[in-house]
């Protein structure tokens, strides 16, 4: 049985989103695959952009989300030899 407790899906969700865009605002870069830390995260932004392209993303969410990959753009990595 679950407790009362229980976070709901949207909950659950507002929460990692709140945890991503609070990481990019303080470390001032994107999630890494590499590090053990923040992996949990980065496959949560991984399957989100995964079902916003297929077109499976709650539309609220979908808006949210957006907002939260342009700031994330501001953070990505250069080519150096470009």
């Amino acid at each position: 049985m679950f407790s009362s407790e229980a976070m709901t899906q949207d909950e659950a969700w507002k929460k990692n989103y709140d945890e991503v865009m609070s990481f990019i605002t303080e470390n001032g870069r994107n999630l890494s695959k590499y590090n053990l830390e923040e992996r949990r995260l980065y496959t949560w932004l991984k399957h989100n952009r995964k079902q916003m392209n297929q077109g499976l993303l709650k539309p609220e969410r979908e808006v949210r989300f957006r907002e939260l990959l342009a700031m994330a753009e501001q953070y990505k990595r250069k080519n150096q030899y470009e």
